[in-house]
């Protein structure tokens, strides 16, 4: 599976992106999704998963209520929909794929059960 990441910029404080991970080479529509971010001088962080139907999501604490995950299986497609934005949400944005279907936080919260990996995505917030 190859995973091709994209939407990243510059925005002001309060404003909004979408971010894409375009999936080739094999179907997602079995894997479970997340996006992880990595500020500098920082380790990688998880900040949401979606399983692989779609019907359940998880969130970093501070994102919740700002940032949506969501899937397009037909189109190969996950989002990371991102309003509200914050200085502190600046990093690089990595999506990456779980063949591990189980919903557990240990499978969908850390970097180890996921396979394959985005090249990233710069998000940058000004204050």
């Amino acid at each position: 599976v190859q995973l091709q990441a994209s939407g990243g910029g510059l925005v002001q404080a309060g404003g909004s992106l979408r971010l894409s991970c375009a999936a080739s080479g094999r179907t997602i529509s079995t894997y479970t999704m997340g996006w992880f971010r990595q500020a500098p001088g920082k380790e990688r962080e998880f900040v949401a998963a979606i399983n692989f139907r779609g019907d359940s999501t998880a969130y970093l604490d501070s994102v919740k209520g700002r940032f949506t995950i969501s899937r397009d299986n037909a189109k190969n497609t996950v989002y990371l929909q991102m309003n509200s934005l914050e200085p502190e949400d600046t990093a690089v944005y990595y999506c990456a794929a779980n063949p591990r279907t189980s919903w557990r936080y240990s499978f969908y919260s850390s970097t180890a059960p996921y396979d394959y990996w985005g090249q990233g995505t710069q998000v940058t917030v000004s204050s």
